[in-house]
């Protein structure tokens, strides 16, 4: 693993960490993704959208299970569900770090301790893993968001590592980030309703920083096999991928 650089990610509030693992592993978690949804059963067609906000039982208990999650098409095509889930998957989420023995080896390994490490974390635990697959032509946009705004501590300690297992570019649905915004406060808060069946979300602090405004946002085109560390409070989203 390269060396982490503080001052880039203390200043941009992301690092771009090329070749932070080999082909090899990248071919070994894309084959282990697509054996868990052919194996894995459909016990809800459950479909992920960043536009409604999601709060069903399904969702909110799968930071303790490993559960398909789809794309829009899945409501039109069912028949998919049968013979081709794979090609409308959207995701795999969210205790692939603790239930899946390879995603858990992967999330535990040495490189990835030692990098938690150099970020400050004095018992780094994962928290939350997902494989997510941008299917082509079909798999959905991400708006933007930050990540603390999902898994909150306080005060704020959530950091993203994301890995991208085939080369990641602007007509595929790579990352977008807007440089510098984690210096703003996590705008918003998704909290549990208190019988706990259900989420809200919660305005905690004021906008401090124009998370609209797509044209201020900066792809992150990169090989397979490149690391991205995203600071909790950093906006960014994707788009829906365009290429076959």
């Amino acid at each position: 693993m390269p060396q982490f650089s503080w001052s880039t990610f203390l200043t941009c509030g992301y690092q771009l960490v090329p070749n932070a693992i080999d082909k090899q592993t990248c071919s070994q978690l894309v084959t282990r993704a697509l054996e868990l949804v052919k194996r894995l059963p459909v016990k809800k067609v459950s479909i992920f959208s960043t536009k409604e906000q999601q709060g069903d039982e399904y969702f909110l208990e799968s930071g303790r299970d490993i559960r398909l999650f789809f794309e829009e098409e899945a409501k039109c095509h069912p028949e998919y569900l049968k013979t081709h889930k794979e090609q409308v998957i959207n995701k795999i989420g969210h205790a692939l770090h603790d239930l899946d023995p390879v995603f858990r080896s992967f999330s535990r390994s040495d490189s990835i301790k030692s990098l938690a490490l150099q970020l400050g974390f004095q018992k780094p635990i994962p928290v939350q893993s997902m494989v997510i697959f941008k299917q082509p032509f079909v798999g959905g946009e991400v708006r933007p968001h930050q990540d603390s705004t999902f898994l909150y501590t306080s005060p704020p300690s959530c950091v993203g590592l994301w890995w991208a297992l085939q080369d990641a570019t602007i007509d595929n649905g790579c990352l977008w980030v807007l440089e510098g915004s984690h210096r703003c406060a996590v705008h918003k808060r998704m909290c549990r309703t208190p019988d706990g069946k259900s989420v809200y979300m919660y305005e905690d602090n004021p906008m401090d920083c124009d998370y609209t405004k797509l044209e201020n946002y900066k792809p992150i085109e990169c090989e397979a096999g490149s690391l991205v560390i995203l600071h909790g409070s950093l906006w960014h989203f994707s788009c829906k991928n365009k290429s076959s």
